[in-house]
C-alpha cells in the first residue's frame, strides 16, 4: 500500500510539477546563500540552470514551460524599471538614449557584421551580418539593471547612461526582429523599416490612449474599492495586455511592459504597484536566469574550448572598447566610461530570440546557433565581476582626478 502510494505520487508530482517544485525550492535557496557568501544571487541563478539543465543533470525536463514563464520576468522587470522613471526624466535622458545609445548600438552592430563577413559565419551573408552584428549589440537589460538596483546606482550618471543604452537597444529589437525574415527570404528592405516604424507608432499611440483614458481611471476605481486581490489583479492584467499589445503589432512584449509602467509612473499608484509587484517580479526574474544556464552547452565548451574561449573574449573586449569610447565621446569622464563599457559588454536576452528565429529561417546553422547562445550566455556569467572591475577602475579614476 505504502510503495503503491509513493509511486502514484511520483507520477502525479512529475513533469512541470516538479519542475516548479524544484525550481522555486531553489529559488529559496540560492538567493541567500549568495548574500552570504557576497556574491550576486544571478551567478548562482545561472549555475543552477547549468546545473539542472538539459546539458547538465537533466533534472529540469520541460525547459519550455520554464522559459515561457522566464520570458514573463523580463516583461515584469521591464514594467516595474518604467514606473520608477516619468516622461521629464525620459526627455532628460534624451541624449544618452538617442545619442549614446544609438551610436553604441550602430558602431558594436558594424564592427560585428564587418567580422562576420570577414570570417564567413553563416555564410557571410547580409542576413547572417544583420542577426549577428544586431543581436551581439544588445546587452542584457534584466542583468545590468539589476545589478544597478542591487548597488543603489540607478539614479548615479553611470546609472543613467546605462539605462540610456538599454532603453535604445530594446527599441532597436523592433527593427532587428522585422528585418531578419525578410532578409531570409530576400524581400524589400525599405518596406520591412517602412512597416517597424508603422507598428511603432501604433504601438505608442494606443498604449497612451489606454493609459490616459483606461489605465489611470481604472487604478482609481480599484484603489477607492480597498481590495488588495482587485488591484494585484488589474495590476498583473496591465502588465500582460500592454505586453500582448505590442507584441501583437510584431514588437518587443517588454517594450509595451515598459511604457505601461512609465504612464503608471505619473499617477499617484506608483508607490503600492511597487510594493505589489517585487516578490512576483523577483522570483520570475530568477527564472529567467535559470533559463540562461539552460542555454550553455556543456559538451559544445568541452569539445571546442578554444573557439568558444575566444567568442567569448571577442565578445566582452569589442563591447567594451566601443561603449567606453561612445562613453567619452558623449562626454562622460574615463572612469564612468569604463564602467559602462565593461557592465554593457555582455550579450543581451533578445539574442536568444534573434539567434533562434534565424536557425528556424535557415540564416545559421544549428552548430553556429548553439555556439552563440552559449557564449552570450557565458559572457552574462561574467558581468558581475566586470562590474566590480568597472566599479573599482571608477573609483580609481575619480581618485586621481581629486
Amino acid at each position: 500500500m505504502i510503495m503503491e502510494a509513493l509511486s502514484n505520487l511520483r507520477s502525479f508530482v512529475s513533469g512541470a510539477k516538479s519542475d516548479a517544485l524544484l525550481l522555486l525550492f531553489t529559488t529559496a535557496f540560492i538567493t541567500p546563500l549568495c548574500r552570504l557568501l557576497h556574491t550576486s544571487p544571478i551567478l548562482g541563478y545561472i549555475a543552477s540552470g547549468i546545473l539542472l539543465g538539459p546539458q547538465g543533470l537533466g533534472t529540469i525536463t520541460d525547459v519550455h514551460t520554464t522559459e515561457h514563464l522566464a520570458d514573463l520576468g523580463i516583461v515584469f522587470f521591464l514594467f516595474e524599471m518604467g514606473i520608477h522613471l516619468n516622461f521629464d526624466t525620459l526627455m532628460e535622458m534624451r541624449t544618452d538614449v538617442f545619442g549614446l545609445g544609438m551610436s553604441q548600438f550602430t558602431v558594436t552592430a558594424l564592427a560585428i557584421a564587418a567580422i562576420v563577413k570577414l570570417t564567413g559565419v553563416g555564410g557571410g551573408t547580409v542576413a547572417a551580418m544583420v542577426v549577428l552584428g544586431g543581436g551581439l549589440a544588445l546587452s542584457s537589460s534584466a542583468f545590468v539593471l539589476q545589478l544597478l538596483r542591487e548597488k543603489g546606482e540607478m539614479k548615479s550618471r553611470f546609472g543613467r547612461a546605462s539605462f540610456g543604452v538599454l532603453l535604445l537597444q530594446d527599441l532597436m529589437v523592433v527593427p532587428l526582429l522585422v528585418l531578419t525574415p525578410v532578409l531570409a527570404k530576400g524581400g524589400d528592405l525599405g518596406a520591412a523599416l517602412g512597416s517597424a516604424l508603422v507598428r511603432i507608432g501604433m504601438a505608442l499611440s494606443a498604449i497612451a490612449v489606454l493609459g490616459k483614458w483606461v489605465l489611470r481611471p481604472v487604478f482609481d476605481r480599484v484603489e477607492a474599492s480597498d481590495s488588495q486581490e482587485a488591484f494585484v489583479g488589474v495590476m498583473l492584467g496591465t502588465v500582460l495586455s500592454m505586453s500582448f499589445l505590442t507584441e501583437g503589432l510584431g514588437l518587443s512584449n517588454t517594450l509595451g511592459a515598459f511604457l505601461a509602467g512609465v504612464l503608471l509612473s505619473e499617477t499617484k499608484h506608483r508607490h503600492r504597484i511597487e510594493k505589489e509587484l517585487s516578490p512576483i517580479r523577483g522570483i520570475l526574474v530568477g527564472l529567467f536566469f535559470f533559463s540562461v544556464g539552460f542555454e550553455v552547452d556543456l559538451p559544445l565548451i568541452m569539445n571546442k574550448f578554444g573557439l568558444v574561449a575566444g567568442v567569448v573574449l571577442g565578445i566582452l573586449c569589442i563591447k567594451t572598447v566601443i561603449a567606453a569610447a561612445m562613453g567619452l565621446a558623449f562626454g562622460l569622464d574615463l572612469g564612468t566610461s569604463q564602467h559602462l563599457g565593461l557592465v554593457l559588454s555582455q550579450g543581451g536576452e533578445f539574442a536568444f530570440v534573434a539567434f533562434h528565429m534565424a536557425r528556424d529561417l535557415e540564416i545559421l546553422n544549428d552548430e553556429t546557433t548553439r555556439l552563440m547562445l552559449t557564449c552570450v550566455s557565458l559572457t552574462m556569467a561574467f558581468t558581475p565581476f566586470l562590474d566590480g572591475l568597472g566599479h573599482k577602475l571608477n573609483i580609481q579614476a575619480h581618485a586621481k582626478e581629486s
